[in-house]
C-alpha cells in the first residue's frame, strides 16, 4: 500500500487541511456519505460536533476494513450552510490536518436534518493471503 500526498492548498493565507493531490496504491474502500444522526437526532447540535461524530463513523466504517482515518485519499463534504465552513474546516483539521486527502466541500440542501455530510476514499492494506475482489 502507498499513499503520496503531494503540496499544500493556501487560502487567505493559512494552510487548509487538504492536499491538492494523492497517489495511491491498493485496494480501494468507498464509504457512503455518513450523516451524524445518532437515534434518529442529530448526534450534536454545531458543525464542529457533528464533523466529529461523522468521522467517527468514517473511522468506524474503515476500522472494520483495517483501515484509518489516515489512509483516507478523498473526501467529499456537503454543508448545508456555507457559514459553517470556517467552523467545520477547524474541526475536520483536528482530525485528518496531519496528512489531508484530497477534498471537495459544496454546500447542499441534504436529506436528513444535520449541517454536514462526508463521504471517503481510503487505500486498505492488503490482508496476507487475501485474494483480490473481482
Amino acid at each position: 500500500m502507498m499513499i503520496v500526498r503531494r503540496g499544500q492548498v493556501v487560502r487567505a493565507g493559512q494552510v487548509q487541511p487538504i492536499a491538492p493531490v494523492v497517489i495511491a496504491d491498493g485496494p480501494l474502500a468507498f464509504v457512503s456519505g455518513q450523516v451524524p444522526m445518532v437515534q434518529g437526532r442529530p448526534a450534536a447540535e454545531d458543525i464542529a460536533g457533528q464533523t466529529h461524530a461523522a468521522l467517527d463513523m468514517i473511522e468506524a466504517v474503515l476500522a472494520s476494513c483495517g483501515a484509518t482515518l489516515a489512509d483516507v485519499v478523498k473526501a467529499t463534504v456537503w454543508l448545508t450552510r456555507a457559514e459553517d465552513y470556517p467552523g467545520f474546516n477547524a474541526a475536520y483539521a483536528e482530525r485528518m490536518g496531519g496528512a489531508p486527502p484530497a477534498r471537495s466541500t459544496v454546500v447542499s440542501g441534504l436529506i436528513a436534518p444535520v449541517l454536514v455530510e462526508i463521504e471517503a476514499v481510503a487505500v486498505v492494506p492488503r490482508v496476507a493471503g487475501q485474494a483480490d475482489a473481482g
